[in-house]
């Protein structure tokens, strides 16, 4: 077992601390949340389950926001940034929160970093402690930043979530055989607050194992991207319950063209149940999918300790 491994099955005591009350959000006519890589992936589901939970919200790159934030939203006074950094440390997200606060935004800093360059640039800092050996692959953070945002959003995250994960990841590790980690193009699906974990997947099952990965909303996926599926695809389907009927007829559509499915709440070649509604789902689904990503690098002989080209902390001069 590499450390990367160690790290995604560790992660749970650390959900249990960071499980807890946190005050309402700043009152503000739209909610940012910005983040860079896994961290913007997770600020695309926190959008959604903002929007859900009665407050407007967009999701935003880190440079997008920096460099361009009339193309997004104009009235900074009227906004709350919600900054997501691992190491609070990235160049971008950093001078975001900067310039933010400069503009008359209040910002907020989603971190596992407390005396990070972020954390000192924040109007309110929200943080719990990561996995000390966590490396470049984001697991346990990736999980704690989404359970405190939704914690910030006003979701309560039962403690019972921790069980059901563990529980998700154990069951999908269990099932998983060459059928599905010896494919070679990946796809995710997911809709609403799950499509930003949907990203996050097959962003984590990209870095890790160097494979060609794709993430799209279910129904989108017949326009196009639907051309590349044959026997060398495996799709990962994180249903919702309000559009389980859509999605499942899509998967055998799927499997009809020769791809293995693995259906996370619903139908597939592997069928896994999911304990939880549409708000809570994604970050029960996380642990199975970072697992995920593991066992096919394992299959390809690849150290995800080491991933190719990758840093933890990504800075530009």
């Amino acid at each position: 077992m590499n450390t990367t491994e160690k790290v995604i099955i560790e992660q749970f005591p650390y959900w249990e601390k960071a499980i807890g009350s946190i005050p309402a959000p700043q009152s503000a006519e739209l909610m940012v949340f910005v983040g860079c890589g896994t961290s913007y992936n997770l600020a695309l589901s926190l959008a959604a389950l903002s929007n859900l939970a009665g407050r407007s919200a967009i999701a935003a790159p880190g440079a997008e926001w920096l460099n361009r934030p009339a193309a997004l939203w104009s009235r900074w006074q009227q906004t709350h940034v919600v900054v997501l950094s691992r190491s609070g440390e990235t160049t971008e997200t950093v001078a975001a929160a900067k310039a933010s606060r400069a503009a008359g935004a209040f910002v907020t800093a989603l971190t596992v970093e407390p005396e990070s360059s972020l954390a000192k640039n924040c109007d309110r800092l929200i943080a719990s402690p990561t996995h000390p050996d966590e490396g470049i692959v984001m697991s346990v953070s990736a999980s704690l930043m989404l359970l405190l945002g939704m914690q910030m959003i006003g979701l309560q995250i039962p403690h019972s979530i921790v069980a059901s994960a563990r529980g998700l990841a154990n069951d999908l590790d269990a099932a998983l055989s060459k059928a599905v980690t010896g494919r070679s193009h990946f796809v995710f699906l997911g809709s609403g607050p799950l499509y930003g974990v949907a990203v996050e997947g097959a962003l984590k099952l990209m870095e890790m194992s160097q494979s060609m990965t794709q993430a799209f909303h279910p129904l989108e996926y017949r326009h196009g991207p639907i051309s590349l599926v044959d026997e060398k695809t495996a799709a990962i389907m994180l249903y919702s319950a309000d559009q389980k009927a859509e999605e499942a007829k899509l998967v055998e559509e799927l499997r009809e063209k020769g791809a293995v499915v693995i259906g996370l709440g619903g139908p597939g070649d592997l069928e896994l149940n999911v304990d939880f509604d549409l708000s809570l789902a994604g970050l029960a689904m996380l642990p199975a999918l970072q697992i995920l990503g593991e066992r096919v690098a394992q299959a390809r002989n690849i150290d995800t300790v080491s991933p190719r080209h990758l840093t933890k902390v990504v800075t530009l001069a």
